[in-house]
């Protein structure tokens, strides 16, 4: 299977990375269709009651569900193919579609290595933008086909559409001819003051990732630069893979494992009451929160955060590569290169913004730990701590949680939840999510429901797979995927493709709408949102799928990146959405979660499954004290060690080139001087031998030098609740969601992060008042730092 090389041109910036752990987040292009789906123009009270209706029974009443599916895809003689696609209604389509994409992107590839004309190069970015759209529609499908469908011929046809176009996409990174043409538009004024600001913003991120993927390199440098991304895909991959810890077990004798659940101690006990505990899995976290015993705890500790010398080996070769690799593009190091095109700009900025926030989250650790030591009553250690949270909390559960807390799910049904987002996007925003039936052959699998997207004149603009339930081999992560943007179609495009083929749409088929305003033709954004919730019961009891608050926030995460790529529909698919710098995608889905459990917001949905009775207030004031007194017993140490994992990651990667090269990176001297600096609970200074939990940091492959990305957009996120939402109390307010999305999520990536956050917050605020976040710099990035993250605790 090929393998990505790097940063690629011709396909989104985010696409195929896999964001571990939370969201798998794949940024991709959508394309017209000649057969415009319409809702019917009908948004009196009435309908929008029946939609709102129909959207909480489709998700929580399997019967109603079955009844609903069934109206079209009954029907076999309309069959469609998957998400509309035309070309995909059997296996073989994946290859038709492939081709047919193929055969579109040659006759733009030709048009651009053959423009001459001013007109021609003013034409320049649009015919990029659209070829990369035509990678992305492919790429971006099949790989998510590929990992979501049950048939396996599904699945190898996709890979086989997959490859095909990833080893086009390879061919193209290596055409010099398209980046000397689009060096030539950028330096002619008569071509530059004719484009609009999306088509100068697009130019310019072509060339930046033309820059950063050796394309203007000599051939022999350009060869070294492939074979470095190629070496860096494979060590990558094995270290992220290759987690392990030095010994497998550590053996105790059964009686110092006192504190243990009994049945645990019975499972891993031996003949002769010895017990072996793991040092990787669920045992070892057992151990260190409940086991009376110190050195048990200590001697576990240690054990789970020393990784294996093969492991560490993986890494250092990671990082040396890596170096290697910036020094070839011209780069200090490693960070400088990655960091170039994101809101940080540096990794003195992205320091700047660590440590500043390090220090703002210091006097809240500080009350946490000395809460801790005061119950162990003598020096607290490394090992102690999961042991002493978990006393506390155990002790809170028995004296404050009430029954009140213990039947809150039941006032989540999976149909209520999706019924409050509606109603929430509509407040704010003026959308809502209508449930559409869907025909044929349109859905992956019999459980995902279509949900279209209308605004307030009842225009269709986006179309949203939910495929939330669980089912064997279905991957249980939750993750958001955008299967194809929103961009423009122009009346050339359809020409062109009605030249090619009579039969074939602009946009494969897909979702298309007519914008009003332009008179253009849409691509729409076309997204899936898997979960992995229970199904309903069967039973008789109708009893649906009850969600935990964790659950609840989790799926307004989710949504936040839909909304996103809902309302982010820029002219040009190469900025539309989600498509926007990395340090900047995650704040839409963090900001969500605050709202998933805001009063205002709860008593917009929150309704007893069975009952229908709302959400009382005093259990809401329950729900809340219960996430004040957790974060305020673990929240700001949790926040603390992903600050400090930041600044392990920066401190790899931002070691200048020649140095790592010179002399080779010590990972595990560098881990333990940045938990010495900066940690509040480092190990002691006489532990020998020293731990190497860098070792499992898997992150650090795929986030390599942005792993700080996660909490800068909480702090922001954070920000703006506070600020624009009013902590809650403007949280179904129109005027607020109404610049929210006018100063962010309407841009995608199509401005800069930095001018997204000064807009929204405003010229009064006092963060923005002297105009400092406009620019970004290294005063911006301490800016966001001092504004902190609050006591919630999170990890990516």
């Amino acid at each position: 299977m090929l393998r990505p090389l790097g940063r690629r041109p011709w396909t989104c910036r985010q696409c195929l990375v896999q964001r571990q752990t939370r969201a798998f987040e794949s940024a991709a292009s959508q394309a017209p269709r000649s057969h415009i789906h319409s809702i019917p123009t009908d948004n009196s009270a009435p309908r929008k009651n029946v939609d709102d209706e129909t959207l909480r029974r489709i998700f929580d009443s399997q019967n109603f569900w079955k009844d609903f599916s069934q109206q079209r895809s009954a029907d076999v003689s309309k069959r469609a193919g998957l998400v509309q696609n035309q070309y995909l209604t059997s296996p073989d389509g994946f290859r038709a579609f492939a081709n047919a994409s193929l055969q579109k992107c040659q006759v733009i590839v030709a048009k651009v290595l053959a423009a001459e004309t001013l007109d021609e190069y003013r034409a320049l970015a649009r015919n990029l933008d659209q070829l990369s759209d035509l990678l992305c529609r492919v790429i971006d499908l099949s790989d998510f086909i590929r990992t979501i469908h049950h048939d396996s011929r599904i699945q190898e046809a996709a890979t086989q559409a997959y490859a095909l176009m990833f080893e086009y996409m390879n061919v193209l990174n290596t055409t010099t001819g398209l980046h000397e043409q689009l060096s030539i538009a950028l330096s002619k004024p008569e071509v530059t003051s004719h484009w609009s600001e999306a088509e100068t913003i697009v130019a310019q991120i072509l060339m930046r990732d033309f820059t950063t993927s050796a394309i203007h390199m000599p051939p022999s440098e350009r060869q070294r630069f492939v074979n470095l991304s190629n070496d860096i895909s494979q060590v990558g991959s094995a270290f992220f893979n290759g987690a392990e810890p030095a010994r497998s077990q550590i053996t105790f004798h059964a009686n110092a494992l006192q504190g243990l659940d009994p049945i645990v101690v019975q499972q891993i006990k031996k003949w002769n009451n010895k017990a072996p505990v793991p040092t990787a899995g669920v045992v070892p976290r057992l151990v260190l929160r409940s086991v009376r015993d110190e050195s048990v705890r200590k001697q576990t500790y240690l054990a789970t955060r020393t990784s294996s010398s093969r492991q560490i080996h993986r890494l250092e070769k990671l990082l040396t590569k890596r170096a290697e690799l910036a020094k070839l593009s011209g780069f200090n190091s490693f960070a400088d290169m990655t960091l170039s095109d994101k809101m940080a700009k540096n990794p003195e900025a992205v320091s700047n913004f660590l440590t500043t926030l390090i220090s703002s989250n210091k006097g809240p650790v500080q009350e946490e730990l000395a809460q801790l030591q005061q119950m162990k009553g003598s020096g607290l250690q490394p090992w102690d701590h999961a042991y002493y949270v978990h006393k506390r909390v155990l002790e809170y559960s028995q004296s404050r949680r009430s029954r009140e807390l213990s039947i809150i799910p039941e006032f989540f049904s999976l149909g209520t939840v999706m019924q409050g987002l509606s109603r929430l996007f509509d407040r704010l925003y003026g959308v809502r999510l209508v449930p559409q039936e869907t025909a044929a052959g349109e859905t992956w699998h019999p459980d995902v429901r279509r949900l279209d997207v209308v605004d307030e004149s009842n225009r269709h603009i986006a179309v949203v797979y939910c495929d939330l339930f669980s089912r064997p081999n279905k991957h249980p992560n939750p993750a958001h995927f955008t299967l194809r943007c929103s961009r423009e179609i122009s009346a050339e495009e359809i020409a062109e493709c009605a030249s090619l083929d009579q039969s074939a749409h602009p946009n494969d088929g897909m979702a298309t709408a007519v914008d009003p305003q332009t008179n253009t033709l849409r691509q729409l954004p076309t997204i899936a949102l898997v979960c992995d919730f229970q199904e309903p019961v069967s039973n008789g009891s109708g009893r649906p799928t009850l969600l935990s608050e964790q659950s609840v926030r989790t799926l307004f995460h989710e949504m936040g990146h839909a909304v996103h790529s809902i309302l982010g529909q820029t002219p040009l698919q190469s900025i539309s959405g989600t498509r926007c710098a990395t340090d900047f995608a995650e704040l839409p889905s963090v900001l969500m979660e605050s709202f998933a459990t805001a009063p205002e917001v709860l008593s917009l949905y929150a309704r007893h499954w069975s009952t229908d009775e709302p959400l009382s207030e005093s259990m809401m004031r329950s729900m809340e004290m219960d996430r004040t007194a957790h974060g305020s017993i673990y929240g700001a140490v949790e926040n603390e060690s992903q600050i400090l994992m930041a600044l392990v990651d920066q401190a790899y990667h931002s070691i200048p080139s020649a140095e790592a090269l010179k002399n080779g990176v010590d990972t595990t001297e560098i881990y333990h001087q940045v938990f010495s600096q900066h940690s509040s609970l480092p190990d002691p200074e006489d532990v020998r031998p020293r731990t190497s939990w860098q070792g499992f940091f898997g992150h650090l492959y795929g986030y390599g030098g942005t792993y700080y990305s996660y909490i800068f957009d909480r702090a922001i996120a954070n920000k703006i609740w506070q600020d624009v939402f009013q902590s809650g109390r403007a949280s179904v307010d129109r005027a607020a969601g109404e610049r929210y999305k006018n100063e962010v999520l309407r841009w995608g990536g199509g401005r800069s992060g930095w001018q997204c956050v000064a807009g929204v917050l405003g010229d009064a605020n006092p963060s923005n008042a002297d105009g400092r976040l406009v620019e970004g710099g290294d005063e911006a990035m301490r800016e966001v730092g001092r504004w902190g993250l609050g006591r919630d605790g999170g990890s990516v």
